[in-house]
């Protein structure tokens, strides 16, 4: 990248934040002595409150009157992880943005490491996962199998253990706030994009307070929208089977006029046939069912409703940044 003499150029900070009081304080101190090690750059911390149902759109209204760099969008009601990332996104200005969580377990520290990637000319630096301290077996070995089934599935490449902690150029945000779809899983859609990307490998933390916000179901939900919105291998596969079952039940059919004509025996064989009828029924069952996630997700595309509404931007020097997405705001403190 190049970047002209005696001209900051300005870093975007997004941290999604949802219920997030027992953390957030060490979150913003945190962050305030990495803005204070920064070399010739700007930087403005863009937090998006989820719809918090506990202190922490409290907390930052406090941090961000007294710090003129934090900006807050406060969402109307909760809308999701991916959503709120969307939104810090859309209202970015800078000439870089910085996704990061506010559980800090991914460590702000790395963020110098990817500023220097940048500056050497890479558009999106990702962090790729080498540990994952105080996450169960389980999570752990699901996180794996679940990345690597993404990609066999996925169109698109998708780089191994990596979240959605990165750094992405102006090109890239502007490429991704490009793109309308509602089930967003953003780091298939910014490997999408394309453009000159580099992985940085750094070890995670440990949750610093709270609870994990993906839960089982949430993450099962979030597998579902990584490969249904990158890939129509499913359907692909549905078909397969469909095929698959065909031939089952042609070979039935074979048996069957087999012990009709050729032997005495015409009632045995009811708990093969039941077998089959269940097999494939079941099978139907599973190809209806994916077709249905399809055309639920076009459903959602048609209705055209907006991705989030805004409830309040504090801090913002432009009223309603996001209102590409957004169109109704109903407050704005400058």
């Amino acid at each position: 990248m190049q970047i002209e003499e005696n001209i900051k150029p300005l870093l975007s900070v997004v941290i999604p934040c949802y219920n997030e009081d027992e953390v957030i304080g060490e979150t913003y101190k945190r962050l305030q002595a990495f803005c204070s090690e920064l070399v010739n750059l700007e930087v403005e911390l863009i937090f998006v409150d989820d719809g918090s149902r506990d202190r922490t759109r409290e907390l930052l209204e406090g941090y961000a009157a007294e710090d003129s760099r934090i900006r807050l969008i406060v969402f109307a009601r909760n809308f999701g992880h991916q959503i709120a990332i969307t939104a810090g996104i859309d209202a970015a200005g800078g000439d870089a943005v910085v996704l990061i969580d506010a559980d800090l377990q991914d460590p702000p520290e790395v963020v110098h490491a990817m500023v220097a990637r940048w500056r050497e000319g890479y558009d999106v630096v990702y962090g790729t996962r080498t540990e994952r301290l105080g996450e169960s077996a389980f999570k752990r070995l699901t996180a794996r199998c679940f990345y690597r089934l993404l990609n066999r599935l996925s169109d698109v490449p998708i780089p191994l253990d990596t979240g959605d902690f990165r750094l992405m150029s102006r090109n890239v945000v502007d490429t991704f706030k490009a793109m309308p779809e509602q089930d967003r899983f953003v780091r298939g859609m910014v490997s999408w994009a394309g453009f000159k990307q580099i992985a940085l490998p750094y070890k995670r933390a440990e949750r610093f307070a709270g609870e994990s916000k993906y839960p089982l179901r949430k993450m099962l939900r979030f597998a579902t929208d990584g490969i249904l919105s990158f890939s129509t291998k499913p359907l692909q596969m549905s078909v397969g089977l469909g095929m698959f079952c065909a031939f089952l039940a042609l070979a039935g059919i074979i048996y069957a006029l087999a012990l009709r004509l050729f032997t005495n025996i015409w009632v045995e064989g009811w708990t093969a046939l039941m077998l089959a009828v269940l097999f494939i029924g079941g099978v139907q069952l599973i190809c209806l069912g994916i077709v249905g996630e399809y055309i639920g997700r076009i459903y959602k595309e048609v209705k055209n409703r907006p991705l989030y509404i805004v409830q309040k931007y504090v801090g913002f020097k432009q009223a309603g940044p996001a209102l590409s997405r957004s169109p109704v705001v109903h407050q704005n403190d400058r």
